[in-house]
């Protein structure tokens, strides 16, 4: 019974997580998308974890954590993958014109500089870069993150992907 509490766990979980993001967007929230997920996750799973432990005398709480962990990292990974994809954002503006097909041109002129203006918001509002003049400078906390991102991609064994440069 406390794996089916762990289930229960994540139907509140799948029914919160959107609905705050879609509450925060109707309100402009100031937080970030990430930080809703976590708080759906944590008041989901304190929510799970009274309801195994009023109705259950032997409820055992790994359990239901381990199903609820386990959906739950299922869903950032899915929610991540399509929430800053540039690929999928690319893929999406193709099949929304009327032709379904443009030159790459078009794509890499008026797509691309758009979707990378949003990263560079995202890393300005972040505190990780700041502009000067018409460059950007990490700053201390970018630098920091950097080197924390540097030491994960040479622990887990990823190398140049092709896609970025990193310097390792």
């Amino acid at each position: 019974m406390s794996f089916v509490i762990g289930l229960i766990g994540v139907v509140i979980f799948a029914l919160l997580a959107p609905s705050l993001q879609l509450i925060a967007r109707a309100r402009a929230w100031p937080l970030a998308p990430v930080t809703l997920i976590a708080i759906a996750a944590a008041v989901s799973h304190a929510l799970g974890v009274i309801l195994g432990a009023l109705l259950l005398p032997q409820f055992q709480y790994w359990d239901a954590a381990s199903i609820f962990g386990f959906f739950v990292m299922a869903y950032v990974f899915a929610f991540g993958a399509v929430y800053k994809s540039v690929s999928l954002d690319i893929l999406l503006g193709l099949v929304n014109r009327p032709e379904r097909s443009t030159p790459l041109s078009v794509i890499v002129e008026q797509q691309v500089p758009h979707l990378f203006q949003g990263r560079i918001d995202v890393l300005i509002g972040g505190g990780l870069v700041e502009p000067e003049n018409s460059h950007f400078s990490p700053t201390a906390a970018g630098r920091n993150m950097a080197g924390r991102v540097g030491q994960l991609r040479r622990a887990f064994g990823i190398g140049d992907t092709g896609l970025y440069d990193f310097a390792e």
